[in-house]
């Protein structure tokens, strides 16, 4: 007779992504950041100025062609394709970090690791994207009908002195609240993963949900930082991008780093 040995399965690795964090370190990563930023900074600005010029084209596009009413789900939508947009300040830290030469085709044309894993996930984001600016639309016409958009000037009226206003900012408020989540949650380490590390983009985007959610706090005071400086970007009509975009992109490489450790560099 044949004996079947047991197979005693993995002990599961207690806190092996909780690093144990708080809440201001995520200001420690801000100023690692501007500490890239300063260096050859106008690498980091021409990333700035090219994602200004970009949403300005966006703004005015949108008016052009009479679609202002979905601006602000736009906007919005910004944020969740960001972190696909700044691999180049990934590689300028990492290139920092790792006291290697700072040439401005090389940060231009990024060499990531996974290959064109990255791609994968920056058709995701824009997928994302997308699909919150159609729910947005959506959750207008659950609460206006087939009002027409009464435009910028009179929106802010109709939403704030008004019970269905308030409503309507309610529920979208959580509704891209939660798209907002999800798209942080995926992408803010799985895209500087995957110029770091050769792994694929299901796995990065797993990875970065589990890295999150372990060390919850010192993301939320990370994500709470990027809104505020978002925020202020807009406040200037999107000029502040200039030096938002790649202030964000430094710190978050930094952030990965702190979270991700420890991962042996090939």
């Amino acid at each position: 007779m044949t004996t079947i040995p047991a197979v005693v399965p993995p002990l599961p690795r207690e806190k092996a992504y909780s690093r144990n964090l708080a809440p201001g370190v995520a200001f420690a990563w801000l100023s690692a950041g501007w500490r890239d930023l300063r260096v050859k900074p106008s690498i980091s600005l021409f990333y700035g100025f090219g994602v200004f010029f970009a949403s300005l084209i966006i703004v005015v596009g949108l008016f052009r062609l009479e679609l202002d009413y979905i601006l602000f789900p736009a906007l919005a939508g910004f944020m969740v394709i960001g972190p696909a947009l700044a691999v180049g300040l990934y590689e300028k830290s990492r290139r920092l970090t790792a006291g290697e030469p700072v040439m401005f085709g090389e940060i231009l044309f990024v060499q990531a690791k996974a290959g064109a894993q990255i791609l994968f996930i920056g058709a995701i984001l824009c997928l994302l994207m997308l699909t919150w600016m159609r729910a947005a639309v959506i959750i207008y016409a659950l609460f206006f009908g087939l009002t027409p958009f009464p435009g910028l000037e009179h929106i802010a009226p109709m939403l704030f002195t008004t019970p269905l206003g308030w409503a309507m900012l309610i529920v979208g408020g959580a509704v891209g609240g939660l798209f907002a989540a999800f798209s942080f949650a995926i992408s803010v380490f799985s895209i500087p993963m995957l110029l770091n590390e050769d792994v694929d983009a299901f796995t990065a985007m797993g990875t970065s949900m589990v890295l999150v959610w372990n060390n919850l706090a010192v993301m939320l005071a990370w994500g709470a930082i990027v809104l505020l400086l978002f925020l202020l970007s807009l406040i200037t009509g999107t000029l502040g991008l200039v030096l938002v975009f790649p202030l964000v992109g430094h710190a978050t490489w930094h952030a990965y780093k702190a979270i991700r450790q420890p991962v042996k560099e090939v």
